[in-house]
């Protein structure tokens, strides 16, 4: 079993960029990272390290809230819906959500074979959840809450694919416009016993 990294080498994922897992540390450090599967270093210039999923999973380990994703400048969540108080729509959260979506664009870029950015990455299909609903959000979408309709994003037994819930068949339709315009797929179904119609979304591979 392998065995678990040094206190030095956990400072380290610890201050990873918390969207997009770039590293920051001495060669030394960031090439045992390296050696233990935790970071990898990029192929194209400036080369920087940035965490694998093994290293996400092991600095999510001991995060207070490991179901939201995070943007750069302090702990961020993506509503997924349900919340049971009214989530902050102000300007700081709109700001939140442009910055998290924008490093999300840049981990694709740094990670997506060529650079493409119209297709989720390796960090998108590790965090199902919170890139769904992160891509509603940013697209003006609002969450469901104690006394709001919106969309609920839910995991779902199905690998690599998440639950979008929505209020009405109007607002069902854009949120899997919002999500196939942001490299999604996305398809209607009908719950059988409860009958209520639902998104079945995952990530596009081409």
């Amino acid at each position: 079993m392998t065995r678990p990294p040094t206190a030095a080498q956990r400072r380290v994922i610890d201050a990873a960029d918390p969207v997009t897992g770039r590293l920051k540390g001495t060669g030394a450090q960031l090439e045992a990272l390296v050696k233990r599967g935790l970071a990898f270093r990029h192929s194209r210039p400036p080369h920087d390290h940035f965490l694998t999923p093994a290293g996400h999973r092991i600095r999510e380990a001991v995060e207070v809230a490991p179901e939201a994703p995070a943007a750069a400048g302090g702990v961020f969540a993506a509503r997924v819906g349900g919340e049971p108080e009214p989530p902050d729509a102000g300007p700081a959260r709109v700001r939140e959500v442009h910055s998290a979506r924008q490093g999300l664009l840049e981990l694709r870029r740094m990670t997506n074979p060529n650079g493409e950015t119209d297709r989720p990455c390796g960090w998108e299909r590790a965090h199902l959840v919170q890139a769904a609903a992160l891509a509603l959000e940013a697209a003006g979408h609002p969450p469901e809450t104690g006394g709001s309709p919106g969309y609920r994003v839910r995991a779902t037994p199905q690998p690599e694919a998440v639950a979008v819930y929505a209020q009405g068949a109007g607002e069902l339709s854009a949120c899997a416009a919002t999500l196939e315009k942001g490299g999604w797929q996305a398809g209607e179904y009908t719950e059988p016993r409860t009958r209520v119609r639902y998104l079945l979304a995952s990530p596009r591979r081409t």
